[in-house]
């Protein structure tokens, strides 16, 4: 008896920062259908890198502008509607922050304090990666 082996959807995405007052703030956007909060993601478009694809999500769902970082921060997998996800996440340090971008209408956008980020947070994959990416940034600002 074999088992039917799931295909496995690639998608990148980022963890948009700022530093503000010495504090790491993290833009959380809402899904689509505003019921949680989580972070730009999507499929990998044929012939980008997941960076610059992570990138081009920033700016249509967040409306976030800078330069991706290319060191992959983790990965995490999730479920929906019957497929599953892998996620490659990048931090995208935050250069332009527009009002005018393609989901503006879909989605609401909050900058957090990390630590504020992680408890609204349901995914426990993500939360690692951010808590990582926290305890990095905060040694970065005291230096």
């Amino acid at each position: 008896m074999s088992r039917k082996v799931s295909k496995i959807f690639k998608q990148s995405g980022v963890i948009p920062y700022r530093i503000r007052n010495g504090r790491v703030e993290i833009l959380l956007i809402s899904t689509s259908d505003r019921q949680s909060w989580g972070m730009p993601k999507g499929g990998i478009v044929n012939g980008m890198t997941p960076p610059a694809s992570a990138a081009k999500e920033a700016w249509e769902e967040a409306g976030v502008i800078g330069q991706v970082e290319s060191n992959k921060l983790g990965t995490y997998k999730y479920r929906k509607r019957g497929k599953v996800y892998r996620v490659k996440m990048y931090l995208l340090p935050v250069e332009i922050v527009s009002s005018n971008y393609p989901e503006a209408k879909k989605r609401y956008r909050r900058w957090l304090d990390a630590k504020q980020a992680m408890k609204i947070m349901k995914k426990a994959a993500l939360k690692r990666i951010l808590k990582g990416i926290i305890q990095t940034k905060k040694r970065a600002c005291v230096s």
